[in-house]
């Protein structure tokens, strides 16, 4: 799990990186910042489009990016949105997020709105998930 300093430095992240989101239509900018298993923090902000149903999340935009560069297990992500609550990762996002969890841990999930910060699992958030462990001995050639 994450500790109370290491989520608010993660915090700093993903508010810093929703000052570079592109939310021109819902006016709701997220920012996202995904711990990798080897220390490095990796940011995304979300991404709108006139045909919304091609917008991309903070989350998955930082998730991409960290996989772009080489990473492949996520320790934990922090999600900040001005004006709601705490702001949990939509259903697409857990999923994406479960594609990179470490396979021997927990991934910490970290939310902030107008409230205090809020530290929880993606276990807690996405039970029963199906994941990469799920096809393991699926016959490629069947």
């Amino acid at each position: 799990m994450i500790d109370r300093e290491a989520a608010e430095r993660l915090l700093a992240e993903a508010r810093t990186a929703a000052e570079r989101a592109y939310a021109p239509y819902s006016g709701f900018p997220v920012g996202a910042a995904v711990l990798t298993a080897d220390g490095t923090v990796i940011t995304g902000a979300n991404i709108e489009n006139a045909s919304y149903s091609l917008t991309i999340c903070a989350e998955r935009v930082a998730v991409f990016r960290a996989v772009m560069e080489g990473r492949r297990a996520i320790a934990a992500v922090a999600i900040w949105a001005a004006r709601v609550r705490p702001c949990p990762p939509c259903g697409a996002c857990r999923q994406v997020l479960n594609e990179w969890k470490p396979a021997s841990d927990e991934m910490a999930v970290v939310m902030e709105g107008d409230e205090e910060a809020r530290i929880t699992t993606l276990s807690a958030l996405l039970p029963h998930a199906f994941g990469p462990h799920d096809l393991a001995g699926i016959d490629d050639d069947a």
